[in-house]
C-alpha cells in the first residue's frame, strides 16, 4: 500500500533504554585509566613508584565503587518525599515516617487489629523493589476489600505480564513492530506481538478510567498495552508490569498527538471513505493496514462507534497497532460484544468488579504521593470510629466558565443527603440528650472539592452545634485548588492523593457525573451514595440515591444495535448492563444478583 500524503511521521531517533519506576537501573562505568609516560629525564625508581601508586588507587576505586553505587541507590530511594498539601501536620506526626522507612516490615498497619493481604488476593506478585514504589504493597493496609479476584483473572494477568515483557520497549519484537510502522507497509501475516497504544489526555479521573478500559481491551485481544509517556503518567504512577515499561518510547515513529476525529487514519473515516469494507483491505484476503487510529472520545461519530460491533472487532484482530484516543470508561460496551462475553464472565464472575480489580492492579502512586496520603490518613483520619468521604464536584456555569461556588443549595444537598441516609448525625440535640445517648463516637469527614467553602461550612455546622446523639464530627479537607488544572503536575499529584484518601473511607458520598468519584469508589470497592445534579440552582428531589454497583458509568455509550443495524436501548439487552443513575443515557455494569 502506498503511504498516504496525509500520514505524519516523526523522524527516526536513537534507541533508548527506559528507566523502570518499579526498580532502579544503574549503569556503572569503570573510570578510564590515563597512562602518563614517564619522561626520559625522570628517575626509573620514581616512575615505578608512581605507577604502583596509580595501580593501587585504581584497584581501591574499583573495590569501593559497588558500595558507592549501593549508597547512591539508597539515597535516591530514601530521599525525603514532598508534602503535597497546604495544611500543616500535627507535631506528633511530623517525624512519623512509618510507611517510608526502609526497616518497616509489612506486618505494621495503622491498626493492630487490621490484617491485610499485600498481594491483593493474587492480583500482584512479589519481586518489585518496595522502596522505589511503596504504595504497591502497602495499599492493602488502609482498606480491606471484600471482593476476591477470580483465579482465571489472576492467571490471565500473569500471561499478560509475560507478553508485556516479551514484546515491550527495548525488545527485538518491539523494534521490529516499530520498524513496520516506519515502513508504512500493509500486513499480510500474523505476529505474536500486537499493540494497543493509548493517547492520554483529559483530567486525572478520566485518565484512570481510560487506562483501565484500554488494559481490559488488551487482555481480551492479547495485545501489549503502551501508554503516552508525555502526560505525567510516569510521574504519578509506578510501572505496573515487572521487568518492562508501559511507556511508549520517545522515538515512536508516529506523530500521534496530531490525530483527531477528522484524521484519515481513523477507523471511522476509513469506513466512511470505503478504505475498509469496500475497495481495499477487506477485498484483499489477509491484508491489513499497519495501524488504525480509533477515535473513541466523547465527540466521536457514528462510524467511530462501529468499533463496538462484532464484525469490526474481527477485522481489527489482524491490525498490529491500534492507537486509541478516549476520555471514557468504555468497558460496558465490551460486555455487549458477543465474542468477548464468555471470556469476561470467566474473568469477572462478579461482573461489577472490573474497575476495582484492574485499577488496584494497574495504579500505584509514586512515593511523594503515597507519603502525603499515608501521613494525612494517620494524622487526621486513622483514629476516628468512622470515616465518611464526601466528594464534591460542582457543575454550575456562568456563561462558558465553570464556577465552584459558593452555592448554598449544594451545601444543603450535601447535608440533607448525609443526614437522611444516616451517614452523619443530625444537628440540634441538647447536652442532656447527647449524654443519655452515650455514644461518644468520633466521625472524621474527608471532604474533597476545588472550593474550600463547602468543607468550611460543614465544619462550622458541627463545631457550633451539638449532634443529637453526642457524636463528635470533625471535618478535614486536604486541598482546595479553586480550578481544575489538568496539565499541572502538582495539581494532578494532589488529585491522585485525594482519590486514594477517599478510597480509604468507610462510606462514600459522590457527585453524579464525576469521574473523580468513580475512581475513588472503584478503588475502594464501596457502593456510594450519589448526589444528583441540581437544576436551576435548586436542591434536587431526591437529593441522592444509592448506586447500583461500584462500577463507573460510560457517559457516551453508543445506542446502535450492530446485528439489527438500527438504534436501540442497549441498557435492556443483557441484565448486567444498565443505564446509570446519574447519567440516564449512559451505561454501567451491575451484578445480576443486585437487580
Amino acid at each position: 500500500m502506498e503511504k498516504p500524503s496525509s500520514r505524519r511521521w516523526s523522524s527516526g531517533g536513537h534507541k533508548e533504554k527506559l528507566p523502570l519506576r518499579g526498580g532502579l537501573e544503574t549503569e556503572v562505568r569503570a573510570p578510564h585509566a590515563h597512562a602518563h609516560a614517564a619522561g626520559q629525564h625522570h628517575e626509573a625508581g620514581r616512575g615505578r613508584y608512581r605507577r604502583n601508586c596509580a595501580r593501587a588507587a585504581l584497584v581501591f576505586c574499583l573495590l569501593t565503587l559497588p558500595a558507592g553505587v549501593l549508597l547512591l541507590q539508597r539515597w535516591r530511594t530514601s530521599s525525603s518525599p514532598e508534602w503535597l498539601f497546604d495544611v500543616e501536620l500535627p507535631k506528633e506526626e511530623e517525624d512519623d515516617d512509618q510507611d517510608i522507612k526502609d526497616d518497616v516490615f509489612d506486618d505494621i498497619s495503622p491498626s493492630a487489629q487490621i490484617e491485610y493481604d499485600r498481594l491483593l488476593g493474587g492480583l500482584l506478585i512479589e519481586g518489585f523493589d518496595e522502596r522505589s514504589c511503596r504504595s504497591r504493597y502497602q495499599f492493602a493496609r488502609y482498606h480491606k476489600s471484600e471482593r476476591i479476584p477470580s483465579p482465571y483473572l489472576i492467571e490471565r494477568l500473569r500471561r499478560q505480564e509475560a507478553l508485556q515483557k516479551k514484546c515491550g520497549p527495548g525488545t527485538k519484537a518491539y523494534s521490529s513492530a516499530a520498524e513496520q510502522l516506519r515502513s508504512s507497509q500493509s500486513i499480510n501475516s500474523t505476529t505474536d506481538c500486537n499493540y494497543v497504544f493509548l493517547i492520554i489526555h483529559a483530567g486525572l479521573g478520566n485518565r484512570m478510567l481510560e487506562v483501565t478500559s484500554a488494559f481490559l481491551y488488551a487482555l481480551l485481544t492479547d495485545r501489549v498495552l503502551l501508554v503516552d509517556r508525555y502526560k505525567e503518567i510516569g510521574d504519578i504512577f509506578c510501572e505496573p508490569f515487572p521487568g518492562t515499561s508501559w511507556l511508549i518510547p520517545s522515538d515512536f515513529p508516529l506523530s500521534y498527538d496530531e490525530f483527531t476525529m477528522s484524521s484519515p487514519e481513523s477507523y471511522g473515516n476509513m469506513l466512511q471513505n470505503n478504505v475498509i469494507g469496500g475497495n481495499m483491505y477487506r477485498s484483499l484476503a489477509g491484508v491489513k493496514p499497519p495501524y488504525v487510529y480509533l477515535h473513541l472520545d466523547g465527540n466521536y461519530g457514528f462510524h467511530d462507534k462501529l468499533f463496538y460491533c462484532e464484525d469490526d472487532q474481527q477485522f481489527l484482530k489482524g491490525v498490529p497497532w491500534l492507537i486509541i484516543r478516549t476520555d471514557m470508561y468504555f468497558v460496558p460496551s465490551l460486555f455487549l460484544i458477543p465474542s468477548y462475553q464468555e471470556e469476561l464472565s470467566k474473568l469477572f464472575p462478579e461482573k461489577d468488579t472490573v474497575f476495582h480489580h484492574l485499577a488496584r492492579y494497574l495504579f500505584h502512586p509514586t512515593n511523594d504521593i503515597w507519603y502525603s496520603v499515608t501521613k494525612y490518613y494517620r494524622a487526621y483520619l486513622a483514629k476516628a470510629d468512622k470515616i465518611v468521604g464526601i466528594q464534591i464536584r460542582i457543575y454550575e456555569h456562568k456563561g462558558i466558565l465553570q464556577r465552584n461556588g459558593p452555592f448554598p443549595h449544594i451545601l444543603e444537598q450535601i447535608l440533607s443527603c448525609s443526614q437522611k441516609e444516616k451517614l452523619l448525625p443530625e444537628i440540634g440535640g441538647t447536652d442532656e440528650a447527647a449524654t443519655a445517648a452515650g455514644k461518644n463516637r468520633t466521625i472524621a469527614v474527608l471532604a474533597t472539592s476545588l472550593s474550600s467553602w463547602y468543607g468550611d461550612e460543614i465544619r462550622k455546622r458541627y463545631s457550633q452545634h451539638q449532634t443529637v446523639d453526642g457524636t463528635t464530627v470533625k471535618v478535614y479537607q486536604p486541598s482546595h485548588e479553586e480550578y481544575q488544572k489538568s496539565r499541572n503536575r502538582k495539581h494532578n499529584m494532589k488529585a491522585l492523593a485525594e482519590i486514594y484518601l477517599l478510597s480509604m473511607t468507610d462510606v462514600l458520598i459522590t457527585s453524579g457525573f464525576s469521574t473523580f468519584g468513580y475512581a475513588a469508589q472503584g478503588l475502594a470497592g464501596l457502593t456510594p451514595w450519589i448526589m444528583y445534579r441540581s437544576r436551576n440552582h435548586a436542591v434536587p428531589n431526591p437529593v441522592c440515591g444509592r448506586a447500583m454497583s461500584i462500577e463507573p458509568c460510560f457517559h457516551q455509550a453508543p445506542f446502535y444495535d450492530c446485528k439489527a443495524k438500527r438504534d436501540t436501548d442497549l441498557g435492556k439487552v443483557v441484565p448486567y448492563v444498565r443505564h446509570c443513575e446519574d447519567v440516564s443515557w449512559g451505561l454501567k455494569i451491575v451484578n445480576e444478583t443486585q437487580l
